[in-house]
């Protein structure tokens, strides 16, 4: 990051004394870790911080400090709005109405730069990454809360330390986060090992039904499923993580069906595919080995159009 840059977001959050801080919908470690890491930096310094995410907190990470205060829908004026981990403002769900983002922070290759001030950073493991690193540069002081925040991103959203991505700086990221207090086997346990009952049920029919040709690989996670299973989120539950470590599968796609004809599309890749390309072409994006899209449409219609588009692209390969 340049020193103008640096010193501009110090001046922001100083002179800032009500701020919003908004991650993505469906949340993952990185956004729930971002969003805490940043918004309980921001209230270490005496700032008035509300927490947002339109879809809440998954059960597998309200262990983290301040994951009480986040709430799903936010009220009142503002002087700075900051959005973690969002790579375009469709992410952030409807929490931010008119609002304008001050603040942009990310690590998508695919962001839109929509904010006034932009820092996204690709080559980073991870949004808690970034920060981890700039906080202090920009005045904000790493507590054990924050660190535990911070480090929960890293390691959820490389697996563990194993994506293609990772790299001598995002090791020594989290070493420093651990002589910041956080406990990482605690951490990894929680983010990436532990599963309710209820998600490992919802799996079921989706692994049972996995379909392969080549080395493209899809599944689907359908409301029924959810229903059945009593599984309290509208995500995939990490089954994702499953797909990816299949041997033999260079691209896995997971469909989730959510309401009123909307299907969440998923694409996991091993290193030489870049998935985020296949997402961009649906209104998504992501990383090279992992990306997603929304996508209005029958779930049979909206599988026909993305497994032929992934399908394209290992072909390519082979």
């Amino acid at each position: 990051m340049s020193r103008a840059k640096t010193l501009k977001i110090r001046e922001l959050i100083r002179e800032a004394r009500h701020i919003l801080v908004v991650s993505h919908i469906r949340p993952d470690g990185d956004a729930i870790g971002s969003l805490l890491g940043m918004g309980l930096a921001l209230q270490s310094v005496g700032k008035d911080v509300a927490m947002a995410l339109s879809d809440g907190v998954p059960a597998n990470f309200r262990h983290l400090s301040g994951s009480d205060q986040i709430i799903r829908r936010a009220t009142g004026e503002f002087n700075l709005t900051i959005t973690v981990d969002c790579a375009d403002l469709s992410r952030a769900g409807d929490i931010l109405g008119d609002r304008t983002v001050d603040l942009n922070i990310d690590h998508h290759i695919t962001n839109l730069n929509f904010g006034k001030v932009n820092f996204v950073d690709a080559n980073a493991v991870a949004t808690c990454a970034i920060l981890a690193e700039f906080l202090p540069q920009w005045g904000l002081p790493i507590s054990q809360p924050v660190a535990e925040a911070l480090l929960t991103g890293v390691v959820t959203d490389t697996l563990g330390f194993r994506t293609s991505n990772m790299t001598p700086k995002a090791l020594r990221i989290a070493a420093n986060l651990m002589e910041h207090g956080a406990n990482l086997p605690e951490l990894y346990y929680q983010g990436l090992i532990q599963r309710t009952y209820n998600a490992v049920r919802y799996w079921g029919p989706a692994l049972t039904n996995l379909q392969k040709r080549g080395r493209l690989i899809w599944t689907t996670l359908t409301r029924e499923d959810r229903d059945r299973a009593s599984y309290p989120g509208n995500d995939d539950a990490d089954l994702n993580h499953i797909l990816s470590s299949i041997e033999g599968a260079d691209i896995a796609v997971l469909f989730v069906e959510q309401k009123n004809n909307h299907i969440k599309v998923s694409w996991r890749s091993q290193p030489g595919y870049d998935v985020s390309k296949i997402a961009l072409k649906f209104g998504g994006g992501g990383h090279p080995a992992a990306s997603g899209a929304d996508i209005t449409g029958s779930l049979k219609d909206v599988q026909d159009q993305v497994l032929q588009a992934s399908w394209d692209a290992v072909e390519k390969k082979q």
